[in-house]
């Protein structure tokens, strides 16, 4: 059964709505259709290539219908969970926990991963960044301020007893969106960048940067819960057997991706065409995707040691924070022999 679906884009703040197989209704009407959103990335091929291939669709009621907005942006995507117009979300662990604390633990739940990894810290060739000795006066960036990139970003410098110039330090952070950080990176007006996929692979093979290192590099074990599938904590009560469907759908699209990675990079590659107007090189895919681990099974441990970096920067408060009931345990579903790089 093909449910019908309707998109919206909301890239950047600017929405677009295209309605895609029946009518569209008004925001507020969610009786009969699931809102999900997600970034047009290739760190998020779950949605996007569950979607294609209508696994999320097949899995749910055939009265249920889905619709996708498509954001560029966490901090966006959280705001719209507070607001009612997101039912279940894919986002990066910095505004999750952003969120999960703003609300005091009450509107959004960690319901299960979609990838590891899938960002690295890309230079300049001629920019010295490989010694930290040189990163004096260098501008380096990474998207929205307490997004996760940005937050592993400043969290290096710390590490490497450096300090972003807003703190005193003599290196320049920049916080713009990937897009802008790819124009900057092509005229040479930024040293470095951290950034996820396809972003960091653009600037490699695109503009010819150099990848120091991939994130994971950096971890513990070598791997961190890089996207995640959140559910906004009213609607998971609500509807709770939605939410298993919508958990068991990223499951088995976990699975149809690590077996058939040749026709996931076509899929995404159609829905960048369809929905986004463009598509990537193949050689910027297949290297993209190389870099990701593709996985419904959350890192958790990654999560507490993220928000400790976060906290480690001022960005979760004065007063302390719990994590206490930010996993949804009970409805994580787990794979096994899931996990598999794309390359």
């Amino acid at each position: 059964m093909k449910i019908p679906y309707v998109v919206g884009i909301a890239i950047v703040g600017i929405a677009i709505v295209t309605a895609i197989g029946f009518t569209q209704s008004s925001v507020d009407d969610s009786e009969n259709k699931i809102r999900v959103a997600f970034f047009p990335s290739i760190v998020h091929a779950v949605p996007i290539i569950g979607i294609e291939n209508q696994t999320f669709a097949e899995n749910l009621n055939e009265n249920l219908s889905i619709e996708i907005k498509v954001f560029d942006s966490g901090p966006q995507v959280i705001e719209s969970i507070f607001s009612n117009s997101v039912d279940v979300a894919y986002v990066g662990p910095g505004p999750v926990i952003n969120g999960f604390l703003k609300s005091d633990g009450n509107d959004l739940k960690i319901l299960a991963s979609a990838a590891n990894g899938g960002a690295s810290f890309i230079i300049q060739k001629n920019s010295g960044l490989e010694s930290i000795e040189n990163y004096s006066g260098k501008r380096v960036a990474a998207p929205q301020i307490s997004n996760t990139q940005d937050v592993s970003l400043r969290h290096y410098l710390s590490e490497n007893g450096l300090k972003p110039a807003e703190k005193g330090g003599d290196v320049f952070v920049l916080n713009i969106s990937n897009p802008d950080i790819y124009t900057l990176f092509a005229k040479g007006d930024i040293d470095g960048a951290w950034v996820p996929e396809p972003w960091a692979t653009m600037l490699v093979e695109e503009l010819d940067g150099v990848r120091l290192f991939d994130e994971n590099e950096i971890w513990p074990e070598n791997k961190f819960s890089s996207v995640l599938l959140i559910g906004r904590s009213d609607y998971i009560e609500k509807n709770p057997e939605i939410i298993k469907s919508w958990i068991d759908a990223n499951a088995k699209t976990v699975q149809w991706i690590n077996n058939n990675p040749d026709q996931s990079k076509e899929l995404y590659n159609e829905f960048m065409k369809g929905h986004m107007g463009k598509t990537l090189p193949e050689k910027i895919v297949q290297e993209s995707f190389s870099n990701i681990v593709i996985t419904s099974t959350p890192v958790e441990n990654s999560i507490y040691t993220f928000a400790e970096r976060a906290d480690s920067l001022g960005y979760l408060g004065r007063d302390g924070y719990s994590l206490d009931g930010i996993f949804y345990h009970e409805n994580i579903s787990v794979t096994s022999n899931e996990e598999n790089n794309n390359g």
